[in-house]
């Protein structure tokens, strides 16, 4: 099923979708765009009549817009004669404590908490002004009201709870919402600060690389994360290939790590793109919170949290590119960053590729299947058939992130040539994977379709 805002006319740059991200129920999708809008999707749901002849809910996995609403504006830095763009870097759901929803959303400086709530009712028969608004003669007041609520059309706020700014010089890479649903991290190319969500005036640096001379710089921030149980754990990855974990209990500036992930390289192999093709580009914990998956230009690895010394899985994404690394380098393409994502039990986990392709390697059978993604494929409930892919030049898919617990559904997001992220939803129905995806760039327009995916038994 395709969803679209402008399929048939011509594209712009600010609507190229730049992030996507499912809500923790799965039943609203939220996507950010380069415009600095978010548009948020919410699940149809049909009535499905059982064997038992009760009737309950049943998701189809198409999804309708919900909302749309303008997150961030272009700025001015007159101190440092910057444009700051709108364009949304990511995006993160808070778990949802009552009828509204709640969501992080961040440029390259600014952090922005925003509440999504529905009103179908509105208050009539007030005492001090009229069904049109205007103040009443407080002199004319000559009987007590009782105002009463009466039903209207429903509509969708959004509305700015608060907002997190002047706290990163360099551009927002990462947020991540901690366990303990009262803080979250943000990460920038050399420091990542903890934020409490109801205090916007102050940070906490916990990290910072940044050197005394920048002339000594060997490596910058590349992404970071919270553990999904433990509140004083995280993780961040650097562009030197390595992973620190970080116990906030030890100090409030984490700038000695717990624990050092670094894969011992193959003094063979050493070449010259060794450096930039080992640069992690992402970091995801497994949702039991045993392991964690980090993708590099090639490959994306399994760790074990007990274990620094090597990775204990080591999946390749699309090894025949390594012999075309020179070529690469010369149009920039080396330097693509990559997500990667886990499906609900941990059991598999997906990433991006080129040619509109992704991957999913499962951990148990050790089997892989690479689909691709295209108009072609969305049509409601229709299969995305395994590809085989050969040695090609890169214009494609090459994001991934956030599987869900329960792994139904997913995002695939980004443009005809170029995808930029995934998303799988957290509601699970029946036996089948599905995949929403965007295409914007290089195409008609802005849209979203949904496929299925069958699953292999």
């Amino acid at each position: 099923m395709r969803f679209s805002g402008a399929a048939d006319c011509e594209s712009s740059c600010a609507d190229i979708i730049s992030t996507v991200e499912f809500n923790y129920s799965g039943d609203l999708l939220a996507t950010g765009d380069k415009g600095g809008r978010v548009v948020i999707f919410q699940r149809e749901q049909e009535l499905h009549v059982s064997l038992q002849n009760k009737s309950r809910p049943h998701s189809r996995g198409e999804y309708n817009v919900y909302s749309t609403f303008q997150s961030h504006e272009p700025e001015f830095d007159y101190l440092k004669s910057l444009e700051i763009e709108e364009k949304i870097n990511k995006i993160r759901w808070l778990p949802q404590q009552n009828a509204a929803h709640f969501l992080l959303s961040t440029n390259d400086k600014t952090i922005k908490l925003w509440k999504i709530s529905e009103r179908d009712k509105r208050a009539e028969g007030y005492n001090l002004k009229d069904e049109d608004g205007r103040l009443r003669d407080p002199f004319r007041i000559t009987a007590l009201r009782v105002p009463v609520l009466k039903p209207m059309d429903l509509m969708v706020e959004a509305s700015p709870r608060r907002v997190f700014a002047n706290a990163h010089t360099y551009h927002v890479n990462s947020i991540s919402v901690n366990s303990d649903h009262e803080t979250y991290l943000s990460a920038d190319d050399l420091r990542i600060n903890l934020w409490h969500l109801e205090i916007t005036d102050r940070s906490f640096n916990i990290v910072d690389i940044k050197p005394a001379n920048m002339e000594e710089l060997t490596e910058v921030i590349t992404a970071a994360e919270f553990h999904p149980r433990q509140c004083n754990v995280f993780v961040y990855s650097s562009s030197k290939g390595t992973v620190r974990l970080c116990d906030m209990r030890s100090s409030a500036l984490c700038d000695r790590h717990s624990k050092f992930f670094e894969e011992p390289e193959d003094p063979s192999s050493r070449s010259f793109f060794s450096e930039i093709i080992s640069s992690i580009s992402d970091v995801k914990f497994s949702h039991s919170g045993r392991y964690m998956m980090t993708r590099d230009y090639l490959s994306v690895k399994v760790w074990d949290l007990n274990m620094e010394s090597r990775p204990v899985e080591t999946h390749q994404v699309h090894e025949y590119l390594r012999s075309k690394l020179c070529s690469l380098y010369e149009n920039d393409c080396i330097f693509d960053k990559f997500e990667c994502c886990w499906n609900g039990s941990d059991s598999a986990i997906m990433t991006g590729s080129y040619n509109n392709f992704f991957r999913m390697f499962d951990r148990n059978t050790r089997r892989d299947v690479t689909l691709e993604a295209s108009r072609e494929n969305s049509k409601p409930r229709a299969s995305l058939k395994p590809r085989k892919t050969g040695v090609g030049y890169p214009c494609g898919v090459h994001d991934a992130s956030a599987f869900s617990e329960k792994t139904s559904l997913c995002v695939l997001e980004g443009t005809a040539q170029k995808a930029s992220s995934i998303s799988v939803n957290q509601g699970s129905v029946g036996d089948e994977v599905r995949v929403v995806g965007a295409q914007t760039e290089e195409s008609l327009g802005s849209s979203i379709f949904v496929a299925a995916i069958a699953q292999e038994q």
